[in-house]
């Protein structure tokens, strides 16, 4: 018999915006208003209401891959130059030391070194975006670091070590951006440029499996790819990679696109 997948939870690379963009006022108003719109309905396209979440942050990176263990973590409130209000933002979700733990077995069970940080708090990579997804904030969260060199192929089999959670109704997040060059937001000269790029990942992200992986290892021949993501600072892209190699075998789709600041932004689903 075929296994029922109908309950396995997916694997999202989800958009977290600029800073606490979705909190605060902007010129015009409707900046961040169509993002923010589906950041707020993604619950609703699940197969159930998760357990937990793994949460892969774009602004969090280690020299091996780390995993947040405080049971109660602290926000980390790590923008800069905004609103006072945004400073006082809450998000007391819970961390969840026990699925840390497993979080980091599988990674060094599949030769990739791992550790539980039993300090670390959670950045703006995550409260932000989860404000609006599971604004509860009573949902679980660990979340897991980059790690330092965002080699492609380190981050894809950290997302294939960790696809079996998705089968234990763990929600396994992406967070990043699909475009990040900031001098490049609101210049319609990169208009023409980040929809190029998209084309070229959406492709990528819904080919067959094993194509998907190869085309995304060499994301960095992908047209304009450091344009769109300088070298060196492509942190926002590479938890793509986490989400679709807990994807495993199973499709990618696009789930949100957007021009958002002269840009195209785009989010995607695996499974």
């Amino acid at each position: 018999m075929s296994k029922d997948n109908s309950a396995r939870q997916p694997a999202l690379f989800i958009p977290h915006g600029g800073g606490p963009c979705f909190f605060m006022d902007w010129d015009p108003a409707t900046t961040w208003v169509g993002m923010g719109n589906f950041l707020k309905q993604v619950a609703s396209t699940l197969p159930q209401r998760p357990k937990a979440i793994v949460m892969v942050s774009a602004h969090w990176r280690e020299h091996q891959f780390s995993v947040t263990g405080h049971a109660r973590p602290q926000l980390i409130y790590d923008y800069y130059g905004f609103p006072a209000h945004t400073y006082e933002l809450t998000y007391p979700a819970p961390g969840q030391p026990q699925l840390a733990e497993q979080v980091a077995q599988l990674l060094n069970g599949a030769g990739m070194p791992a550790q539980v940080d039993a300090e670390r708090g959670f950045d703006h990579g995550m409260f932000i975006p989860l404000k609006l997804m599971f604004p509860a904030a009573d949902i679980p969260v660990i979340q897991l670091s980059l790690r330092h060199d965002l080699d492609p192929e380190a981050h894809l089999q950290a997302g294939r070590a960790l696809t079996a959670l998705r089968d234990d109704n763990i929600l396994i997040i992406g967070s990043g951006m699909s475009f990040h060059n900031m001098r490049a937001y609101g210049d319609s000269r990169f208009s023409a440029i980040s929809d190029e790029f998209d084309r070229w990942l959406t492709q990528a992200v819904q080919s067959p499996a094993a194509e998907r992986d190869q085309l995304l290892r060499d994301w960095a021949k992908a047209p304009h790819a450091h344009l769109c993501h300088p070298q060196g600072d492509e942190e926002h892209l590479i938890p793509l990679l986490v989400a679709a190699g807990a994807g495993g075998e199973e499709p990618g789709q696009k789930m949100y696109s957007e021009r958002v600041m002269q840009t195209t932004i785009s989010a995607f689903r695996f499974g």
